[in-house]
């Protein structure tokens, strides 16, 4: 990896020089030392941002043709499938997440949907004559105008391409905020946006903390809102957005259930389970982080589980063996570790894990755990 210390932000097409002197510093997950750093965006930078997209709204690229916006798509996905290795390992540096699923639930899924969206894009009849009561009417979808994108930290470069590629394709401009425990990765996909010939000012790049992303959510001149994250931050973006009369998207937590039949292959599902449960180390929405078993086959499904995580490989995510890295930051094991003694306190029944793995005494891991006897009146249900 080159230098991840970056001192300028990408907005209007260009590397430019931040409002104030605030910087995010990035931490390893692994290490626990400084990674990287970039610049803190502040609310005169998401200023800048919005006048930049408002400008290639109302210039050529809110003029483009669906054709035109397909091959700017194109041009990004083949830098994604040329830059894949480099952009993996800098997911795992960043996030911790396991180098395999670096490659596959980071990057390789943020190529599927760049394409996915370049093939749309071909094929979308924005134009089209339907039936009316009175005679023929031309329906004609447009861009929604300047879109504000904010991004979680856990799968950044995805997240942010299901915000960003729709946005390309309707022609409309974006922009995004990451989260500030990944701009490291964000500003990869700025030099990509720079190398694939995405006109200035369409895509904006300006990570921050919260009190700047609320200033890009309530902008007079952002037309319409998505954020992935917490449910407690969506419910106040929702009202803010709601009170403004401004379009918005919410993609927020959940507690994902896998429920298992009398019938089921236990050795056939539980690989499938396992992944589903830890992928990215356990830290995604779509985790599957709650199994219910049939009272006629709990205790053989529980010694299942219990084997099967028990035999996950715990380490260095830089290696493609490793199953389970460590957890994005220190306050996010703590929070973890929490819970599991809340688990504990309640009188679940801890069958593998409960810890911090031996032999690792850097990094932010947790062992994966397993509770069983657990009721729904339980804080970690």
């Amino acid at each position: 990896m080159s230098d991840l210390h970056h001192d300028h932000l990408y907005i209007g097409g260009n590397w430019v020089a931040p409002a104030t002197d605030g910087r995010i510093s990035v931490i390893s997950p692994m290490t626990e030392q400084e990674l990287g750093s970039t610049p803190e965006g502040a609310p005169a930078d998401i200023d800048a941002a919005v006048t930049a997209a408002r400008g290639a709204l109302d210039g050529d690229w809110g003029r483009s043709t669906a054709a035109e916006r397909a091959d700017v798509i194109d041009r990004l996905y083949a830098l994604f499938l040329e830059r894949s290795d480099d952009l993996a390992n800098l997911i795992t540096a960043e996030v911790g997440s396991p180098l395999l699923f670096s490659h596959f639930g980071q990057v390789g899924a943020t190529g599927m949907a760049l394409d996915y969206f370049a093939k749309l894009t071909r094929s979308f009849a924005f134009e089209e004559v339907r039936d009316g009561m009175m005679g023929p009417a031309l329906v004609r979808h447009e861009p929604v105008g300047v879109c504000a994108g904010i991004v979680p930290w856990n799968v950044p470069l995805f997240i942010s391409m299901l915000k960003l590629a729709p946005a390309l394709a309707s022609g409309s401009t974006i922009v995004l905020k990451p989260a500030p425990e990944t701009p490291l990765s964000a500003n990869a996909l700025a030099q990509m946006c720079i190398d694939a010939g995405v006109p200035d000012g369409v895509v904006n790049i300006v990570p921050a903390g919260r009190e700047t992303g609320q200033h890009l959510v309530t902008h007079p001149d952002v037309d319409k809102v998505s954020f992935t994250g917490s449910t407690a931050a969506g419910r106040k973006i929702g009202a803010a957005c709601g009170e403004l009369l401004r379009r918005c998207t919410l993609e927020l937590g959940g507690k994902s259930a896998a429920i298992i039949c009398d019938d089921a292959d236990l050795d056939a599902i539980m690989p499938e389970l396992i992944a589903a449960s830890t992928m990215n180390n356990g830290q995604a929405c779509v985790a599957q982080t709650r199994i219910l078993a049939t009272r006629s086959r709990y205790d053989e499904v529980v010694e299942a589980l219990t084997e099967a995580v028990a035999a996950i490989p715990v380490g260095d995510p830089a290696n493609m063996e490793t199953g389970c890295g460590p957890l994005i930051a220190e306050r996010q094991r703590e929070r973890v570790e929490g819970y599991i003694q809340a688990g504990r306190d309640e009188g679940a029944r801890v069958t593998t894990g409960g810890g911090r793995p031996e032999g690792l005494d850097r990094g932010w891991f947790v062992e994966p755990t397993v509770f069983a006897d657990v009721d729904n009146s339980m804080r970690i249900a």
